[in-house]
């Protein structure tokens, strides 16, 4: 397994909790209640949350115990991505609050070593012994379905009455003449590094490329980040992307627009990218270049044929209950939807419980799931519910307000008053349809709007929640303020007037 490099006593004590190397995978009982194919996310959840109901479950994993999250996802990148606001923090000290002046760089391998050594720790949630212990017969080794309701595993077969396939994703690779043979890093590699790379090539500019640029250009690296569009960030609100790319700029991160990479070769020791960026030829080069272009589900040798899955637009085909083709099988995670989180991933797990184990008793539905999600740039860009071109597009008459940070003290006086809140309402309403924030902690708030959205109360309520002064959180209760002065119309105001010259 490349990822696990360097072998030092972090990585020792990770493996030992999610690929334990004497770990002998026990004889199958009879038929399961549920078989849970993929111990990422979504797949400990849903085998957690059966054992604890009692059933009889089997959980097969093929690779890591914990999936991307923990070993090459969430964890490791928001580890790195910490110190690197720290880094860019004591950097920024001295020019903007009078602070020491720092001479010199940090030490790029304490860096890496506190990633491992957190990943490490944080592993034994996940870790094989741990859901032995909750009851789970846990198999490791490649599985594959020999039928519509039995699955093999290591020389073992395992019949089940219902089965969730929640076998996740991985990075997408494009087919880049010299690219293999020059080499490259993904999301699954690149936290392996003990040096820092003088300089980073990234292709592609979604999260994982954003996030990693703004990563690595405060460590020290030069990076040059590929787009192949006209922005970063497509799939949110422009003026967020905008925010994003004037901080990047800021962090020495280089950027190049509608640019296509044509191929890669070595040349004295460094990697050389040839691209067409907006109607030129140009060469880019870099000690290491990172992909981050997207993601494919895992599904290769899974035997989906045998199991009667048809796949679909997202990976595996399934219904609004998570059901697929075959009623005794559900599918959830990154391997079938179009929302790749780990929260996600939990939430979908929580729903198909009930729709797998008790014939839709307690189950959910995907359709009414409010999915908010994070981008951890800085400023952070948080989103939930629709955009306005959705609600538009629907039939939807939206009426949207847009709040700058510079109105909110706290935020000036943090100074992360760069952002802004913008809040899309069902016109003539105080109905949210979704909300986008850009904002250093844009994570740590958005879960206010999420909570109005579940619990079907409108902006004006927020407006007369007492926000705690002064905190960046504040922006929702002006934009509720704000709502309520599109409640004074003139009619209104000549009312008002003719009330308050009548009064004596």
């Amino acid at each position: 397994m490349s990822m696990v490099e360097p072998p030092d006593r972090y990585n020792q004590q990770w493996v030992a909790q999610v690929r334990p190397s004497a770990w002998i995978n026990p004889e199958p009982k009879g038929r399961y209640h549920l078989l849970v194919v993929g111990a990422g996310p979504s797949g400990l959840m849903s085998a957690a949350i059966a054992a604890a109901l009692g059933a009889r479950v089997a959980l097969v994993e093929r690779h890591l115990m914990g999936g991307d999250c923990l070993n090459v996802g969430c964890v490791p990148s928001k580890a790195l991505i910490a110190a690197a606001r720290s880094w860019r923090s004591a950097a920024d000290s001295s020019w903007s609050f009078g602070g020491p002046r720092i001479e010199r760089l940090g030490d790029f391998g304490a860096v890496m070593g506190r990633v491992r050594r957190l990943r490490a720790e944080l592993s034994e949630a996940d870790s094989a012994a741990r859901f032995r212990d909750l009851g789970v017969d846990v198999f490791l080794g490649e599985g594959r379905f020999a039928g519509p309701d039995r699955l093999t595993v290591q020389g073992r077969t395992i019949r089940f009455w219902r089965a969730i396939i929640a076998t996740g994703a991985r990075p997408a690779v494009p087919q880049v003449p010299g690219l293999e043979t020059c080499g490259y890093l993904t999301n699954e590699t690149i936290f392996t590094l003990t040096q820092l790379p003088r300089r980073l090539v990234i292709l592609g500019s979604g999260p994982v490329g954003c996030e990693m640029a703004q990563a690595f250009a405060p460590l020290g690296a030069e990076v040059t980040l590929l787009s192949e569009l006209d922005r970063i960030l497509p799939r949110e609100d422009p003026d967020a992307s905008r925010v994003v790319e004037r901080a990047m700029a800021r962090d020495g991160v280089r950027l190049l627009h509608r640019c296509r990479a044509l191929q890669v070769e070595s040349r004295g020791g460094e990697r050389v990218v040839q691209v067409q960026s907006e109607g030129q030829h140009r060469e880019i080069a870099g000690d290491e270049i990172l992909i981050a272009v997207g993601r494919t589900p895992n599904l290769e040798d899974l035997g989906l044929e045998d199991a009667r899955v048809d796949l679909g637009p997202h990976g595996i085909a399934v219904n609004d209950r998570w059901r697929t083709s075959n009623a005794r099988i559900f599918a959830i995670g990154d391997c079938c939807s179009p929302h790749q989180f780990t929260h996600a991933a939990d939430a979908q797990a929580r729903q198909v419980i009930g729709n797998a184990l008790f014939f839709g008793l307690g189950g959910g539905r995907a359709s009414r799931l409010i999915m908010p999600w994070v981008t951890y740039t800085s400023p952070e860009i948080a989103h939930v519910g629709m955009y306005e071109h959705e609600a538009t597009q629907r039939g939807t008459r939206v009426h949207t307000l847009t709040l700058p940070l510079q109105g909110v003290d706290r935020a000036v006086l943090d100074g992360q008053s760069e952002g802004f809140l913008r809040v899309h309402l069902r016109r003539g309403t105080d109905h949210i349809l979704g909300a986008t924030l850009v904002a250093q902690h844009a994570g740590e708030m958005i879960g206010e709007i999420a909570v109005a959205m579940r619990a079907g109360v409108g902006l004006g309520t927020i407006a007369a929640t007492i926000h705690p002064y002064p905190t960046q959180a504040e922006v929702f209760r002006r934009a509720g303020d704000a709502w309520r002065k599109t409640r004074l119309t003139p009619a209104a105001k000549r009312l008002l007037a003719w009330f308050f010259r009548t009064v004596r």
